[in-house]
């Protein structure tokens, strides 16, 4: 979405949210946020199962690691909706850290995002082979997933910047005034980090030809249009939309 206010304006904007906002208005959406992760959750419990053969990392098998990667997914979601929601209406960053909030929010937010491919890596090799299919087809198909995630994380680190895909526009008002990133894969795709990136995971589960990889795959890739639809849509009216009755005003 195309930011409509100048760098005078967004210089406010922070106050007049948490002046408007109520605690509804921080929950909004996440009874059906915690509705879908139930479902998946359950979708995720009846197709994982356990393959003959498989190896064990740090005494964990394939399954203890498939689980290990759902949970973090998880984990860094929820931690994200409840920094991402309290940070703009609560401003609870900032009190607690000052001028230092984002950059320690960065340190809660990276680890846990880099733990979610390397963790399903892991899965894909303890688990290699269970996947029942020409092994010529899926290799190829791997690798063509992973080009386009490969394009998309170049794409976000030339263009979009990590401090703008870690929430910077949460913290910091400069970012509400910056144009829409028109480079890429954000030239064809405005939403490349969910529908390109996450592809990337499907490619390395269908190289090693692991079912439990894929199912962790598709777990990962669904779960982040949870959170598209369910935490940074809305936030993403608050910071860029008008300020009006729909918005929390009185």
């Amino acid at each position: 979405m195309t930011p409509t206010y100048n760098a005078e304006m967004t210089m406010s904007r922070f106050d007049q949210i948490r002046a408007r906002s109520r605690w509804s208005d921080i929950l909004e959406g996440q009874p059906q946020h915690l509705l879908m992760l139930a479902l998946m959750l359950c979708g995720a419990a009846w197709l994982l199962e356990d393959s003959p053969g498989q190896g064990r990392f740090l005494g964990l098998d394939s399954l203890d690691w498939a689980w290990a990667s759902i949970w973090l997914a998880v984990l860094h979601q929820a931690v994200v909706a409840f920094g991402f929601r309290m940070q703009l209406h609560r401003a609870i960053f900032t009190r607690l850290w000052g001028k230092r909030d984002f950059a320690n929010w960065q340190w809660i937010f990276l680890p846990l995002l880099v733990a979610r491919p390397i963790t399903l890596l892991v899965t894909a090799v303890l688990d290699a082979g269970s996947l029942s299919l020409w092994r010529p087809g899926t290799l190829l198909l791997g690798v063509l997933l992973i080009l386009p995630a490969a394009w998309t994380l170049n794409s976000v680190l030339r263009h979009f910047t990590i401090r703008r895909a870690t929430g910077g526009d949460h913290f910091r008002a400069r970012y509400l005034s910056m144009p829409m990133v028109k480079q890429g894969s954000f030239r064809w795709f405005d939403n490349s980090m969910y529908a390109l990136a996450f592809l990337g995971l499907w490619g390395i589960a269908l190289i090693a030809g692991s079912w439990q990889a894929l199912v962790v795959a598709c777990f990962q890739h669904a779960y982040i249009w949870v959170h598209m639809y369910t935490v940074e849509a809305p936030d993403m009216r608050w910071l860029y939309g008008p300020l009006d009755a729909e918005d929390g005003t009185d």
